[in-house]
């Protein structure tokens, strides 16, 4: 499926994501042997499409604070202002910019902000179709990734091991599952 008939299958409207079928999750190196992932509980996200399709616009907001690794004790050390600054910087915002084709399926270029420090990215994005629940509302659902280094955000903290290496990587692998919900007019 290429990217103009996936848009031409998205009814016009504004599109809200249903958090309780979405998840935005990720991974980081730790200790240099192995991967610590987690989630974000908190997050909203509005996709507009108007009749002219290249048009459309896509904004989110993560709370940065709904860290879940599963430790509490490590989520606290991240929301501290050694990692995230929850305090100064609540939340993580995300707006595109653009809409590219890639191959079958498309890309997502857009601004990211988190401590206040807002960076280009590219998300590699897969359109999952469009359908109507059994209470007649219509949703959408697509799959995203990308890669960030959290220095270039300012997450800066550098944890260097005796043996060479660091605790914390700095390469973040972000996964995205959404599905939305077209709003009622």
């Amino acid at each position: 499926m290429t990217i103009e008939s996936a848009a031409q299958q998205i009814p016009t409207g504004t599109w809200t994501i249903d958090t309780a079928h979405s998840e935005v999750a990720f991974s980081v190196r730790h200790m240099m042997v192995s991967r610590v992932k987690g989630r974000f509980e908190k997050f909203t996200a509005t996709l507009t499409v108007p009749e002219d399709r290249s048009q459309s616009t896509l904004t989110a907001t993560i709370d940065a604070g709904s860290i879940n690794t599963d430790q509490e004790q490590r989520d606290e050390h991240i929301r501290s202002a050694d990692f995230f600054d929850v305090a100064n910087h609540p939340e993580f915002h995300f707006e595109a910019t653009e809409i590219r084709p890639r191959g079958e399926d498309f890309s997502v270029l857009g601004n990211l902000t988190i401590k206040g420090n807002t960076r280009p990215v590219e998300l590699a994005a897969e359109f999952n179709g469009v359908t109507q629940d059994p209470w007649g509302n219509d949703r959408a659902g697509f799959h995203a990734t990308t890669e960030i280094s959290r220095k270039d955000f300012g997450v800066d903290i550098e944890m260097p091991m005796d043996g060479g290496g660091v605790v914390v990587g700095d390469r973040i692998r972000i996964e995205i599952d959404v599905e939305f919900t077209r709003d009622q007019d």
